[in-house]
């Protein structure tokens, strides 16, 4: 299956994914679309989570209330690749096209939060609010490897209406949810759903790693990036990023993604302040073991079996090693003979996912303790340890094949 982000113009150019077929929800725009409002009249809903126990709202009122701090964003942009038709080399070619999809009104300042896969190669972005005013937008900071990106509009003759953050750490499945957004150019529209799993992985742009993403059935669709997914008191728990396609198409199947806004809030302030955040790097592949593995005889039933070290890294410099012989198991080939992590910090790591999250929560700098197992021959392994200083994340993901857009 395939994992694509549909930037309109760059629909053919899609990238391959490992584990479901993900579009994200970024749409195209005609200036002639006739703007087309959808709502969803019921009886108000109460959040389940008892530190979130407010009087619940009904999905018209959240609408009212916050429909006018989801903004449509328009992105100009322009793909650079080498001409094919050039036998000796230096011809370049560019395309122009137009992105579209969400944001969120986060103050009164001007300062809008979307999907840098929404803005991302933008020469000119604008975005239009409530009433038809459009107005040009700078990006002001830039997280490619959390898909976060932050604007900025002069607020000034501007009637800003920021949306509340909310807590997305309180969320439980089966609590209610709503997302407004732009999908397919209908401006402002509201679907309704639940929270149907929790502390799922996307891929980013990059090819990094997005943890603790809420899944959610309220219908996305190209558009929806970038604009909020809010709880049933009109609070923003989340950015809608992604859809599951099913392998079929471009649209909704009941399967959509957002990044937490946690993760958001842990970076609006670096954000805000201009530049590119980046978190921490490890600089290594690994692998989840479980009982796919059982046929290997590893020494626990559990931990993140190390494929690769990329080199310079702070895993390589740490001494941590990669697997040396090529195996083959029932899913494929995999690489033995690396070291086996059990732990961060003292913390057990049970799963690629644990190791992934745990790094993501440090610091570029940061030390951390890298509890191992080490194959010394004969069936034996050894226990080790080893001190990591975290190094910054690289543009991308070395050597991954990372889905364009």
């Amino acid at each position: 299956m395939k994992r694509m982000f549909a930037i309109p113009f760059l629909a053919s150019l899609v990238g391959a994914g490992v584990a479901v077929a993900v579009i994200a929800a970024a749409g195209g725009l005609d200036n002639n679309t006739q703007q087309s409002i959808t709502t969803v009249q019921a009886t108000p809903i109460a959040p389940s989570n008892a530190s979130q126990q407010v009087r619940g709202m009904t999905p018209h009122e959240v609408y009212v209330r916050d429909a006018p701090g989801v903004v449509f964003v328009t992105s100009t942009i322009v793909q650079r690749s080498e001409s094919p038709f050039n036998l000796f080399g230096g011809g370049e070619t560019q395309r122009r096209g137009v992105a579209t999809g969400s944001g969120i009104v986060i103050d009164r300042r001007g300062t809008i939060l979307t999907n840098w896969h929404v803005v991302e190669n933008a020469i000119k972005v604008t975005v239009s609010l409530e009433k038809g005013k459009t107005v040009n937008a700078s990006v002001v900071g830039k997280d490619p490897s959390n898909d976060l990106a932050v604007l900025r509009v002069q607020p000034d003759g501007l009637a800003l209406k920021p949306l509340t953050l909310g807590n997305s750490a309180g969320v439980q499945v089966g609590d209610p949810v709503y997302a407004i957004g732009n999908p397919f150019d209908l401006e402002r529209t509201l679907t309704t759903g639940v929270i149907s799993a929790l502390q799922r992985q996307i891929t980013a742009p990059n090819g990094f790693t997005i943890n603790n993403v809420l899944q959610t059935d309220a219908p996305i669709n190209p558009g929806n990036s970038g604009g909020p997914l809010l709880d049933a008191a009109g609070r923003v728990i989340g950015i809608n990023s992604q859809i599951e396609t099913g392998g079929g198409g471009g649209g909704s199947v009941g399967i959509g993604f957002a990044v937490p806004i946690n993760t958001a809030k842990s970076e609006l302030g670096q954000l805000k302040q201009g530049g590119t955040v980046r978190g921490a790097y490890i600089g290594l592949t690994s692998l989840t073991i479980d009982s796919s593995l059982s046929a290997l005889n590893l020494p626990v039933k559990s931990g993140a079996l190390v494929q690769s070290v990329q080199k310079g890294t702070p895993a390589e410099k740490a001494g941590i090693r990669g697997g040396n012989v090529n195996g083959s198991i029932e899913n494929g080939q995999v690489a033995v003979g690396g070291d086996i992590i059990v732990s961060i910090d003292g913390k057990a790591v049970h799963s690629s996912e644990d190791l992934a999250s745990d790094i993501s929560a440090k610091h570029p700098g940061d030390k951390v303790t890298v509890g191992l197992k080490r194959g010394v021959g004969n069936g034996r392994y050894e226990d080790k340890s080893v001190t990591v200083t975290l190094a910054s994340r690289p543009n991308a993901v070395p050597g991954a094949n990372v889905p364009e857009g």
